[in-house]
């Protein structure tokens, strides 16, 4: 870490989603499929102004082995995630957490092959802020309610570690999950100042004149979603997880970040 000496800060575990949805044909869209976005509010200690998808670091709660259940076991997600079972079973549980959390959309249901509809009322709201607060755990809260974590609606995309030299680094496992049916994503969180549907393409064309700032991992995200041609081919995509790290390198011209980004795809389990 520059201005520290060799001291490395260790990268905290986190979680984000990219929830995605089909655009429909209005025929002056860059891209068939939005994908739900925030900007962080610029007082932020870590990437303020930038662009994000919901997501947030692994609370040690997320490891409640009581966590109502669905879909490919803790186990099965270690595989995907090349992690052990412990940690996968917190990193899954901190993606749905997270997610409900900052913009109200629950990967959760009465049981296994269904899903919670509308969760935007008063009472889901007051959830959230109990959520958030930490008066309750997510486990708490699907046992009360009587739900199980649909763990088969998440989707396994990419795994970034912040580069070393950063004063605050995460070891992010990111997601993706298309939106249930009935559900509204929605701006109600104090991390962020804009949060809504973006056209992934339009999003690049932001960021390539500076109008829009992502970091690194977001922009390859936001790239993947501009080249798919449909949610549902964009959830079915094979992907394989492999822990990228971006470095700095200097060149004859300028210092420069780089990362290799893996190529070879794999199976996510069950399939």
């Amino acid at each position: 870490m520059e201005g520290r000496g060799t001291e490395v800060v260790t990268a905290k575990p986190a979680a984000t989603v990219m929830i995605v949805r089909d655009h429909g044909d209005s025929g002056v869209d860059r891209s068939a499929v939005d994908v739900f976005m925030q900007r962080r509010v610029s007082t932020m200690a870590f990437a303020p102004r930038m662009m994000v998808f919901p997501g947030g670091g692994v609370d040690p709660r997320d490891a409640d082995p009581s966590l109502p259940w669905a879909g490919p076991s803790p186990a099965d997600w270690g595989r995907v995630l090349v992690a052990d079972e412990a940690t996968a079973r917190e990193l899954v549980a901190a993606a749905v957490r997270e997610v409900f959390e900052e913009c109200g959309v629950l990967l959760a249901g009465p049981s296994a092959d269904s899903v919670v509809g509308d969760v935007s009322g008063p009472q889901w709201q007051a959830e959230r802020k109990a959520l958030l607060s930490r008066e309750v755990s997510l486990a708490q809260m699907l046992i009360r309610r009587g739900l199980v974590l649909r763990s088969d609606l998440l989707r396994a995309r990419a795994h970034w570690i912040t580069p070393e030299f950063e004063p605050k680094r995460y070891d992010t496992r990111i997601f993706a999950a298309l939106l249930p049916a009935g559900q509204i994503a929605d701006d109600q969180t104090s991390e962020a100042d804009h949060a809504g549907w973006v056209d992934p393409g339009r999003l690049l064309e932001d960021y390539a004149t500076g109008v829009a700032l992502m970091l690194p991992p977001t922009v390859v995200c936001v790239e993947q979603v501009a080249a798919a041609s449909s949610a549902a081919e964009f959830m079915a995509a094979e992907v394989r997880i492999a822990p990228i790290t971006p470095v700095i390198v200097r060149t004859d011209d300028a210092v420069v970040i780089r990362c290799v980004l893996p190529s070879v795809p794999l199976p996510l389990a069950g399939e």
